[in-house]
């Protein structure tokens, strides 16, 4: 296995013609609040969401590989404070904000989403979900919220509260949306990260004082129950989870004590991932075949502010992972996905503010190509 190799940034602007909603300059520079995020549609073309003052911003690829794009653009929302993208394998769109908009002396702070469901296409309309606070003073502390789509599609909806305990509202069966549900701890430091599996279950990771703190279903679209604490405290917001065999889930995460990264699963000992040393951010997942093996593909901002890229067997972090720092500056934390040929492609956002992507060439190994801004 090669090790990996990339190249230059390369301005690329895309040119556009937009679908029902504004377009942005292509030559503009973005300060992005969240994100941004990398997902494959389901036509294979991959999408790009930032969200920025007042909007969420898309990326379209053209044609599924590349690598030409289209955007971005401009899916207005304001009082966004925080923005999640993600998706489940039904593959549309699914996005979670905090929105605060302005009433009297007290905000009033509630959760919206909307989904898209093509690639390309506008979103449906955002709608509220309320806020777990049943006082309003109390809505202004709810923290930032994060989701996962179960094997059903059933989405879930997850933000730690003000006396640090961690909210759930999620649809039923027949997808309206239940009650908000308090999942029963009182010490979650940070955003969860939350896994679904390919047989129907999710399982939920949160940062806690003292360790990772887990949940469980004992049945797909049942309860959740408290698992066993993982011996390793999560850094907040580091934590990324990725299903690495069938029905497993690994988490990937910086240690709050030390600042390594690792690898935790469910009955096992934490693996430390040695040779890196990453910074605050979130690391991202995801599985990928090399060389005729199944394997995981790991990003983060390393603490010189440049994305790192790692690869190893899956569920085989005890034999070692090839780190390589890729040289790409970036002002927030990479995200990876696969295109819609199979190949590696990571984002980044280069310190002008251009997101920008590297895409897995052919040959053996895990090589990347030259950086393009999209």
């Amino acid at each position: 296995m090669t090790r990996l190799v990339s190249g230059a940034p390369v301005r690329e602007p895309g040119t556009r013609e937009a679908i029902g909603v504004a377009v942005a300059s292509p030559d503009r520079q973005y300060d992005f609040r969240s994100g941004p995020w990398l997902l494959t549609g389901n036509d294979g073309r991959l999408l790009v969401f930032g969200h920025v003052e007042g909007a969420v911003l898309r990326w379209t690829e053209r044609r599924p590989g590349g690598p030409e794009w289209i955007g971005p653009d401009v899916l207005p929302m304001k009082g966004l404070t925080h923005l999640a993208v993600f998706q489940g394998r039904n593959r549309y769109a699914q996005l979670v904000g905090r929105r605060v908009r302005a009433s009297g002396q007290v905000p009033v702070v509630d959760l919206v989403y909307a989904i898209q469901y093509q690639a390309g296409r506008p979103l449906s309309e955002w709608r509220s979900l309320g806020n777990p606070h049943a006082k309003r003073e109390r809505t202004a502390q709810l923290g930032e919220p994060t989701g996962v789509v179960d094997a059903s599609g059933t989405l879930h909806v997850l933000a730690p509260t003000a006396e640090g305990r961690l909210a759930l509202r999620r649809e039923d069966r027949q997808g309206r949306w239940e009650p908000w549900h308090d999942v029963g701890v009182a010490t979650c430091t940070g955003v969860p990260a939350a896994a679904a599996t390919s047989n129907g279950f999710v399982e939920i990771l949160a940062p806690g004082r003292g360790g990772a703190l887990m949940w469980g279903q004992q049945e797909p679209g049942g309860a959740f129950h408290r698992s066993v604490d993982l011996p390793v405290v999560p850094l907040p917001g580091s934590a990324t989870a990725l299903e690495t065999s069938p029905g497993r889930t690994t988490y990937y995460l910086t240690d709050a004590r030390t600042g390594a990264v690792m690898a935790v699963r469910a009955g096992e000992w934490p693996i430390q991932l040695d040779g890196v040393l990453p910074g605050d951010g979130r690391h991202a997942a995801v599985a990928a075949t090399v060389d005729g093996y199944a394997c995981t593909v790991l990003a983060h901002r390393g603490v010189h502010g440049r994305v790192v890229l790692g690869v190893c067997v899956a569920e085989q972090e005890r034999s070692g992972v090839w780190w390589t720092d890729t040289g790409m500056a970036t002002l927030g934390d990479p995200a990876l996905a696969l295109d819609g040929h199979g190949r590696v492609m990571v984002l980044a956002v280069a310190p002008d503010g251009a997101p920008s992507v590297a895409r897995q060439e052919d040959g053996p190994g895990l090589n990347l190509g030259a950086w393009k801004r999209i």
